[in-house]
């Protein structure tokens, strides 16, 4: 503003020199323009100098637009340069990979040589490319991984890349599970299935007429097809309730109920392997928001086993009792044998699908490996959750503990059952 002022008034002063004396006109105006060169040239020499040093902070650094969007992401990103150097990161890659400092290589955090032949491949060629990433430690984690050039002016090269981390370990977890299931559950079935077929070959064949053969083999039939029929309806009855898992129960069920029933109904069967089931309930009625059907069906599963795994120590209890944890009521039903106990590195895996402690024992007592999963399943619609307490050589027990009811939902269940 300064130099546009001083040029207007030597503008004007040179014109008043020119009209008064007009022989001296063509030497003012030569004076004019050498004085519009001195006093403009500089500001043009700044202004492409400050140009010039733009374009180059460009070419070093991300612009703020690049920046804002990256922190706006909410996946690890990371911007790095040609020299395959760390230019940018936003918040969400140091929780995922801890702090990387800015213009250190790419390659002292990330050791795969997928990753970085990916990144070379993308920037040699201009072009997007894929790779994935796993990592063992910490934990471990699953990563798909794009590196795509960010666009240059028409007729330059890309100057940074876009390095992209979408987190797939969830994906991959589910997708081993639903593989390990299938898996597991062809092996279950494929046994009783062999021994069906090896047993009928037979009885076709070598003891077409032996009577005692026969009734022997049919018998072992009976049971491996009875095995198949436990397994189907177990393997029926879990994706039924995970299919609802997320719907809260409605209705109201009395736990003193519930364990009274399961414990005549399992009664014969815990005579007959001498076991004693006794029952011990804080209360003649505890009521929880639950499906009566669904929890017999969690203590039918927990009293059997106990039955069944804890028989050498002759005696189960249920209990029933009120507890307080973190403040909040609750109500814990428990079941508790005195057999051999679970070794604490199996309790973490116990209710995962098919998973035996003792494989061969399991099957002898006709286990099916789903009990606990169902178990654990039911629980979580119930908003509730199962608690494994044992020690070898002492026992187990198996402690399903609910939500209790605030004493003005207690008596409105109470009053809706009565009515």
């Amino acid at each position: 503003m300064r130099r546009k002022r001083l040029t207007f008034i030597a503008a004007l002063s040179l014109l008043a020199l020119a009209l008064l004396h007009p022989n001296a006109a063509a030497t003012a105006a030569l004076v004019f323009v050498i004085l519009v060169l001195t006093v403009m040239w500089p500001a043009r020499e700044g202004a492409r100098r400050s140009e010039g040093d733009g374009r180059s902070s460009d070419q070093t650094w991300p612009d703020r637009g690049m920046k804002a969007v990256l922190e706006a992401l909410q996946e690890a990103a990371l911007i790095i340069d040609r020299d395959l150097l760390i230019r940018y990161r936003n918040p969400v890659s140091a929780v995922a990979f801890g702090n990387m400092a800015l213009a250190d290589p790419l390659s002292l955090r990330f050791r795969s040589p997928e990753l970085l032949a990916s990144i070379e491949t993308a920037i040699a060629n201009a072009v997007a490319t894929t790779a994935t990433l796993e990592e063992r430690r910490p934990i471990e984690r699953h990563w798909l991984v794009e590196v795509l050039p960010v666009p240059a002016p028409q007729g330059m090269q890309p100057i940074f890349f876009l390095v992209l981390f979408h987190d797939r370990t969830a994906e991959r977890r589910v997708e081993r599970m639903r593989s390990d299931f299938v898996a597991n559950a062809s092996h279950e079935l494929r046994t009783p299935l062999a021994s069906l077929s090896g047993f009928i070959e037979t009885l076709q064949g070598p003891a077409r007429d032996d009577p005692q053969a026969r009734d022997r083999f049919l018998a072992i039939m009976r049971e491996q097809a009875t095995r198949m029929s436990r397994l189907i309806d177990d393997l029926l009855s879990l994706s039924r309730i995970e299919m609802r898992r997320h719907v809260a129960p409605q209705s109201h069920a009395d736990l003193v109920a519930v364990l009274a029933k399961v414990r005549s109904q399992l009664k014969p069967l815990a005579e007959g392997l001498g076991v004693e089931l006794g029952f011990d309930s804080c209360e003649d009625h505890v009521l929880v928001v639950g499906d009566e059907d669904e929890l017999i069906q969690v203590f039918a599963n927990l009293i059997e086993n106990a039955c069944k795994y804890g028989s050498e120590g002759g005696r189960v209890e249920i209990t029933l009792q009120r507890a307080i944890e973190r403040g909040q009521a609750v109500v814990d039903a428990s079941v508790r044998d005195f057999g051999p106990g679970i070794p604490a590195e199996h309790v973490p895996r116990l209710t995962e699908r098919f998973y035996r402690v003792d494989v061969g024992n399991s099957r002898a007592k006709r286990g099916t490996g789903l009990g606990l999963s169902i178990v654990r399943n039911i629980l979580l619609r119930h908003r509730a959750r199962l608690i494994v307490d044992s020690v070898v050589g002492r026992g187990s027990t198996f402690t399903a503990r609910f939500p209790a009811l605030a004493e003005n939902d207690t008596e409105s269940a109470r009053l809706l059952e009565t009515s």
